[in-house]
């Protein structure tokens, strides 16, 4: 027996008595419970609630099963009212410009902090890491005043895409969990190149971003799920016509009963899980590597 045995709450020969064992498994069976509820709860709860009626939910919003059976044209009426096919595909569009341009900088930035190491290198990573610091909501006037007449150029992005996609780019979390990942790159790797005269550009697109698929495809999707439920900033920079589906489930509970706000919610919500249980497998993986690689 090691020494490290000892270092539980439950020592190896306590484990051995049947009474320690059942009163292990029943608190591990009441934690898994109590996750599982406490995750799956909500979900469950739309979901019977979407085919549910109006008075239904106001009276017995507990109820294991619809009591006036499933009313599946509350889907067909939040569809329709809260205009899903416009909101959907404007959401799309605000998510995929918002992957790009995350990825992009996150790559760039992490690659000249971690790769190219310049001078002012450990200063632009400092300041990088006092903006975590920073609420957005301080920074939210700075912003729209940028996005109104941007320096420089001198041009307004209001009622744009592009007011989303940029400032989406300028997440500090996300370039420096990138960064950590270039760090724990081999550096002989980049070493050997150099010897054989590949420059930087070679470097990162033949070694750098084939061996940082995992770490990118964490911040794709955590990049394209923050799109999808942002709220505030959407509402404030884009004309009504361009808004997602989360600013338009908002407007719906001005004009529709609760059960086809309830119903819209569900089909909100069907992207985003079908995304997450499709690459639940790469995403967990991709977190178990975003401090180094796989020997």
């Amino acid at each position: 027996m090691s020494m490290d045995d000892d270092h539980g709450l439950v020592s190896p020969l306590e484990r051995r008595s049947p009474s320690v064992r059942f009163s292990l498994g029943a608190i591990q069976g009441i934690v898994l419970a109590l996750l599982v509820f406490s995750g799956l709860g909500p979900l469950l709860w739309i979901l019977k609630n979407s085919v549910s009626t109006a008075n239904e939910i106001t009276t017995t919003p507990l109820r294991a099963w619809p009591r006036d059976g499933i009313q599946w044209s509350n889907l067909t009426q939040a569809f329709a009212q809260a205009q899903m096919g416009s909101k959907l595909l404007n959401t799309a569009v605000m998510a995929a410009g918002s992957l790009v341009v995350s990825l992009t900088v996150c790559v760039c930035a992490a690659y000249v902090l971690s790769i190219l190491r310049p001078r002012w290198g450990p200063a632009l990573d400092g300041a990088i890491m006092v903006t975590l610091f920073v609420p957005g909501v301080i920074s939210l006037v700075p912003l729209y005043l940028t996005i109104v007449r941007m320096p420089l150029v001198d041009v307004s992005l209001l009622n744009t895409y592009f007011a989303v996609w940029l400032p989406s780019g300028a997440n500090a979390f996300s370039i420096l969990v990138v960064k950590r990942f270039f760090d724990a790159l081999p550096r002989e790797l980049f070493e050997a190149a150099r010897v054989d005269g590949a420059g930087p550009l070679r470097i990162l697109f033949a070694i750098v971003l084939p061996l940082s698929t995992p770490i990118l495809g964490v911040i794709a999707l955590l990049s394209v799920v923050g799109s999808w439920k942002d709220f505030l900033w959407p509402l404030l920079v884009l004309s009504p016509e361009q808004q997602p589906i989360s600013v338009g489930l908002s407007n719906l509970a001005k004009i529709a009963p609760i059960n086809i706000q309830v119903a819209s919610l569900l089909l909100a919500l069907i992207v985003p899980l079908a995304l997450f249980l499709t690459f639940q497998r790469r995403f967990l993986n991709s977190v178990g590597l975003a401090g180094g690689i796989k020997g």
